[in-house]
Order: C-alpha cells, then sequence, then structure tokens
C-alpha cells in the first residue's frame, strides 16, 4: 500500500450552551469558548490513523481567524504532521462557496494530496456543503457521511449513512469524503499538549499567498439578514401525588394545550397554475424515490413562479419507477427534463451546470438529503451561484428569493438572500406543505443521456426508514437507552393509540438498535411534532436542542435531575415501564 498524503479540513465552533443573541440580532461570539467541530474531530482522527498505516501523512487545514490556530494545534497534538491556518482579514465574511475557493487555492498550493477529510457538517451552520463545493473545484469525487472505511491501493470501499439507507460504495482517489460521526473515535486533545505544540509546523496562508480572489465577503455570493431565536418557554410543570393522578392530569394539559390536533400536510393551499408568458425559470432537482419532496418542492415552486411570471422545470435522473409527465404537471412541472444512465449526483450535477442557459434559472431548488446537498453544492461551485443549505422556509421579498434556514442545532434561524443571478436551496424533506394537486396537464418532455464518471460506484443500496416519517409526524414518542431493545415491543400500543412515529438519542443510534435516521438532535434531526413524549431519556442538550420547536413536551424519567425536565412542559419522576400502560389506557 503506499504512503498517502491526507489533509485533514477542520473548522473552530463555538459551545451551543454559551450562544446568545446580542441587541442587533447577531450572535455574539466574544467571550464564548470555542471548540474543533465534532464531525472534524472523526476527520483528524481518521486522517492520522490512514497516514500512520500507509505510512503517509496528514496536514490539518482550517480556514478562520488567529485564533483558530488553537484547532490547528490540536490536530497537531492528536498525531497531524504539521497545520495549516489560512487567515486574512480578506477572508472575513466568507460563505461556503467562499470558503471553499480559499481551500481549494491552498490545496492546490500546498498539495497534491491523495485523500482529503472534512467533517461531514459544522454543527454550527449544519449546511454539509463546502466538501462537495471543493470537490467540484478540484475536479475529485466525493461521498458524505462515510462511517466504514477500507483502504486498497487507488480504491477505498465505503460505507455511508444516507439520510434514511445505508450505501455501499467505491471511491477512486484521489477522493474527498466527509465523515460521519461513528466512523471512528474523535480526535482529542487538551489544552496543555496543544499549547506544547512546536511553533515551527504550523504555517499561515495570507490572501496574498492565494491569489487575487475575491476573497471574503466579496467573493461570497450569499449573505446572511435578519436572524432569530427560537428558544421556547416550557411551562416546566412537575406533577406530584399518585402516578394514576399525575397521568391524568398530564391528559388534562396536553388536552388543554391543543397537543392532540393532527393537521394533515395536504390542507395547506393549492398548486399555482401555470404562469402565462412567464419571463423567468425555476428547476427543482428530483432525487429517485422521494416522492413526498419531490411534491414539496414542485408545490413551493409553483407558488414562487406566480409571484415572479416564472416557469417551473423538473429535473428527474434514472429512475426504476420515474414519477409520470402527469403526475409532476399536478404537482407545479411546466416541463420535464429526464436524465437516463446515471443517479450519481456528480454525474447529475454536471449535466445540470452545462444544461443550464446563460445567465442561468431565476433558481434551483433540491432536496437537503445526502444527494440532493452534493448536486446542489456541485452545481453552485460550476456556476458561481449562492446556496443556501437545510432551508425550512422560502419567500420572496424585492423580488429576491428569501431561504430560512436553522443553525445551532435548531436554536437560531437566519434569513439568507443569494447576491448571484441563479438562487439556490436545499430544503428539508417534509418542511414545506404538500399543496393540493393542480389539474394535470400535458407538459413539455425532454431526455438525455449522461455520460457516467464512474469514479462513485454504488455496490449496495438498503433502505431502512422513511426519511420524511418524523417530519411530518404530529406526535413523536421519543426514547433513551434506559429502553433496552428487546422491550421496544412494548412500545408498539402507545404508538398505536398515539398514531405516533418513534425518535432517540445518539447514544442508541451508537449501539445500534435504531437506525440514525431516527436520531434527534445536534448530530441528527429537528423535529417539530404538537406532542412529544420523552420517555426514559437523559434529555442533554445535544438531544433536547433537535425538539425545541415541539408543541408540548411530557417527559417521564425516574430520576428527577434528569436534564430532560429542564427542556419539558410537563415533568413526571417515574420508571417508564410503569408509566406506559397507564399512559396507553389515558389516551
Amino acid at each position: 500500500m503506499k504512503p498517502l498524503r491526507i489533509a485533514a479540513l477542520v473548522k473552530q465552533v463555538p459551545k451551543f450552551e454559551q450562544m446568545q443573541l446580542g441587541p442587533d440580532g447577531r450572535l455574539q461570539r466574544d467571550g464564548i469558548e470555542l471548540s474543533l467541530n465534532p464531525y472534524c474531530q472523526r476527520a483528524v482522527s481518521k486522517g492520522v490513523e490512514l497516514a500512520q498505516k500507509t505510512g503517509g501523512s496528514c496536514t490539518v487545514i482550517s480556514l478562520g481567524p488567529p485564533a483558530a490556530e488553537d484547532i490547528i494545534r490540536w490536530g497537531i497534538a492528536c498525531g497531524a504532521d504539521h497545520g495549516i491556518l489560512i487567515s486574512d482579514p480578506a477572508f472575513a465574511g466568507s460563505d461556503t462557496l467562499a470558503t471553499a475557493r480559499a481551500l481549494a487555492a491552498a490545496v492546490d498550493k500546498e498539495g497534491p494530496f491523495d485523500l482529503i477529510l472534512v467533517g461531514k457538517n459544522s454543527v454550527d451552520a449544519d449546511t454539509g456543503q463546502v466538501g462537495p463545493e471543493l470537490a467540484e473545484l478540484l475536479g475529485y469525487p466525493f461521498a458524505s457521511a462515510v462511517r466504514t472505511l477500507d483502504l486498497d491501493d487507488d480504491v477505498i470501499r465505503i460505507g455511508c449513512e444516507h439520510d434514511d439507507a445505508w450505501v455501499e460504495a467505491e471511491i477512486t482517489l484521489p477522493a474527498i469524503l466527509a465523515t460521519a460521526e461513528r466512523l471512528c473515535s474523535p480526535a482529542k486533545a487538551d489544552p496543555e499538549d496543544r499549547a506544547a505544540v512546536e511553533p515551527d509546523k504550523i504555517a499561515v496562508l495570507t490572501a496574498a499567498d492565494l491569489g487575487t480572489g475575491p476573497w471574503g465577503q466579496d467573493g461570497s455570493p450569499t449573505w446572511v439578514g435578519e436572524t432569530k431565536m427560537l428558544d421556547v418557554d416550557r411551562a416546566h410543570q412537575m406533577l406530584e401525588g399518585p402516578l394514576t393522578e399525575q397521568i391524568a392530569e398530564a391528559l388534562a394539559i396536553i388536552k388543554d394545550r391543543n397537543a392532540l390536533v393532527s393537521e394533515s400536510q395536504t390542507a395547506a393551499g393549492a398548486v399555482a397554475p401555470s404562469v402565462a408568458n412567464p419571463s423567468e425559470s425555476i428547476v427543482v432537482l428530483l432525487e429517485p424515490g422521494r416522492e413526498g419532496s419531490a411534491q414539496e418542492l414542485l408545490g413551493a415552486a409553483s407558488q414562487i413562479a406566480s409571484q415572479i411570471s416564472a416557469s417551473v422545470t423538473a429535473i428527474q435522473p434514472d429512475s426504476t419507477d420515474p414519477l409520470t409527465p402527469e403526475t409532476l404537471s399536478a404537482w407545479g412541472a411546466d416541463h420535464i427534463v429526464n436524465l437516463q444512465n446515471t443517479v450519481v449526483a456528480e454525474d447529475v450535477a454536471g449535466f445540470v451546470a452545462d444544461w443550464c442557459p446563460e445567465p442561468g434559472p431565476w433558481s434551483i431548488l433540491a432536496p437537503s438529503t445526502s444527494w440532493g446537498r452534493e448536486t446542489a453544492s456541485r452545481v453552485a461551485a460550476r456556476l458561481g451561484a449562492g446556496l443556501t443549505g437545510d432551508a425550512i422556509e422560502l419567500e420572496v421579498d424585492d423580488g429576491k428569493l428569501v431561504s430560512w434556514k436553522p443553525a445551532f442545532g435548531g436554536r437560531l434561524v437566519a434569513a439568507i438572500r443569494a447576491s448571484s443571478p441563479t438562487q439556490m436551496v436545499t430544503v428539508r424533506p417534509g418542511v414545506l406543505p404538500r399543496l393540493t394537486p393542480r389539474p394535470a396537464a400535458a407538459p413539455s418532455v425532454e431526455t438525455h443521456t449522461v455520460e457516467s464518471k464512474s469514479r462513485f460506484r454504488i455496490v449496495e443500496h438498503q433502505q431502512n426508514d422513511q426519511l420524511d416519517a418524523l417530519a411530518l409526524a404530529t406526535r413523536v414518542v421519543g426514547i433513551g437507552q434506559g429502553i433496552a431493545p428487546e422491550d421496544y415491543d412494548k412500545l408498539d400500543p402507545l404508538l398505536q393509540v398515539l398514531q405516533a412515529e418513534l425518535a432517540t438519542t445518539r447514544k442508541v443510534t451508537d449501539k445500534g438498535w435504531l437506525p440514525h435516521s431516527r436520531q434527534v438532535g445536534i448530530t441528527g434531526r429537528s423535529i417539530s411534532p404538537n406532542l412529544y413524549i420523552a420517555l426514559a431519556l437523559g434529555g442533554k442538550f445535544n438531544h433536547s436542542c433537535g425538539i425545541q420547536a415541539s408543541g408540548t413536551v411530557l417527559a417521564v424519567n425516574s430520576d428527577p435531575k434528569a436534564p430532560i425536565f429542564d427542556y419539558a412542559d410537563i415533568g413526571i419522576v417515574a420508571d417508564w415501564a410503569e408509566c406506559l400502560p397507564l399512559l396507553v389506557e389515558a389516551f
């Protein structure tokens, strides 16, 4: 096995618990403790391991202010050979594309590298865009959420956690891989070890070292507008007395809070009619097998199109069961582009970027999934377009698209706008309404055969869940590791009587007891049911920030000091097994 030259790209992020907004609505960073992004800790750890295994080297690279030198030291203290800090006031205000361009310039200058490792996303912004944008700029193949990794000369065999599926694939070096949380143990280094790193192991690159740019805000096609906190003022009603009376009181409070109401996603309006003589176009990228997301995105596109006088084009990659033109028309499409021969994100993105006419469509919408993020990120890098990731709401303001996206585990939402002619966004499946279809028409259709680069080859694809199940649920039962998997069948009566979905914590999915798609929290998903019932669940911040948008939270835990009670409206201190049949009977 040849020695590998590896780069681990890392980011410095603030501690979540200390996050506050200032009087101007902006995030306050002064005085907040900073750390190495959790996913990047895995990139460093695996990079060091592979470098030592192959007799190669690992270089830690970060873009940031001078204070970010600490995470470079972190990586070196954990075994990296040396580090590079890209730092200059000219880089201030960099969005994901400007960041990717600066990193690409540094990689070109310091490379070549055989393997580049990045975190799956950063836990502050949660875009997951820099990795695939960098891959497009460098001309590398890319894989996201890599949980297993085996080297075989110039081919890496990987297993990936893709949303609600497990994907096994082969990827050809050189390549960029985004590390999943469970790929390996995180790289950890205490302040003393970081301070002991020799200064000559760290190089600093300035804007002048990387070229003329434009860098920073000048090279960023997106910008952040108004922000708002989503902290919820919980009732914190801790119940007392006999357990049967507590359950009865809890049910009365839940009814009084209207938390049992089930609102249908299909009752949120209708798909807008086609626009006559449109002057703009909106493109929607459809991921095969994601019918729910397709309906949500096309419906939203139709409503936006009615406001800006645009047509809607649906681009549908190869599929064993493609959506019919009539169905896509009823959901909002005026024109359809069918792609044959590939579903790989890199191949689809290459076609879309070449297909888009100058100056490009007014907007491109895609699902915020592993596939959608890579496809959209690659297209954005090719077009120089502003891309907002993981949006939960779309609107039009003064002829521009405004994408509201969550950050910091869902505690904050920000309005993102783009200055580029084409404004791009990925949208969380399940957060937009599924509109009542319009009468189906006969949309125009074109078909293309896409040439595959064959650098990312899917070996096996196993579907293990439905991505939008939690997103659409109005009632969710969350469980912690206090409930053993052999007892899961005991939960069925409660799930059935409530017509609820099951959610869980990282520790449960770490043990393999439930799939990753059921994980709620910073490194999982954020949900917004009307009612969330937490059973035998500790409820530390990493999980509880993912349930902040829940209407009512009922917590049951035998430990009166469990953190979950700080995030609950109703608290019952009791054993979950004793409460369960009483809850079923009450509901």
